[in-house]
């Protein structure tokens, strides 16, 4: 019964997402902020160049105290597609800064991300993407290097409005 269900809400056919020459418009929050826990909000331009490849631009600015910013750019290979969704690899670099409250210097450096994800469509909104990814980040924003691993929910990989 639950699959006669998911099979006529989602169809049946396993036809891919195919976003070639769509430019989307949405937000990035993955890049690192020692300011912001929850990485530097930016806005980013997603434009698919073939059926399996994508770049974003990706940029970001608070000039309040403190400041932060992020400039940088995301790779996409698709791998796998299903009705609705498409699995990926990316890979991305950005430079990010901040300056604290009360501090005349701040800190600036270098991030470079790669992993794994998926943008998905829910039905009935075919132009509205939800990625969500995971992997690894390389910094040194801080003074020091740091490698962790990442995985980030559409509220942080992103969501983009395709035209």
């Amino acid at each position: 019964m639950g699959l006669i269900l998911c099979s006529q809400f989602f169809g049946s056919n396993a036809a891919a997402r195919d976003m070639h020459g769509r430019l989307g418009l949405g937000y990035n929050g993955q890049y690192a902020s020692s300011l912001a826990p929850a990485g530097t909000s930016a806005i980013s331009l997603k434009y698919a160049l073939t059926k399996d490849i994508a770049l974003a631009a990706i940029v970001g600015i608070q000039t309040t105290s403190p400041a932060n910013s992020v400039t940088g750019f995301k790779f996409f290979k698709n791998l796998f597609y299903e009705t609705n969704l498409n699995f990926y690899f990316m890979v991305g670099a950005g430079l990010i800064a901040g300056q604290p409250s009360g501090s005349a210097t701040g800190n600036a450096g270098a991030e470079f991300l790669s992993g794994f994800g998926t943008e998905f469509f829910l039905p009935g909104l075919e132009s509205l993407g939800f990625s969500i990814e995971m992997g690894a980040s390389f910094h040194n924003l801080n003074g020091g290097f740091i490698l962790k691993t990442i995985g980030f929910s559409f509220l942080n990989a992103g969501i983009h409005f395709y035209f």
